[in-house]
């Protein structure tokens, strides 16, 4: 196997930005941001807008659309 070909995988921690959830993680991404952890080691931190914390699929805030007005909508529109 070819030396040196793939990235650095190391510890990273993920911040979603939206609802103040960090998690720590192994990844090949990097940041020049860092932040200081519970051990009180520094990792780099990657800044993010939607995790399990803030997605309404995860958090149970799940809003159903109205599928048949906008059916409905449609029709009307491109009716021949």
């Amino acid at each position: 196997m070819k030396k040196d070909i793939h990235p650095k995988y190391h510890d990273v921690v993920f911040w979603d930005q939206s609802s103040d959830f960090k998690f720590m993680t192994r990844s090949t991404m990097t940041s020049a941001d860092t932040i200081q952890w519970e051990d009180g080691k520094t990792y780099p931190v990657i800044k993010i807008e939607v995790s399990s914390a803030s997605h309404p699929f995860y958090t149970g805030k799940n809003v159903l659309l109205d599928t048949a007005g906008r059916v409905e909508k449609f029709n009307r529109r491109y009716k021949k």
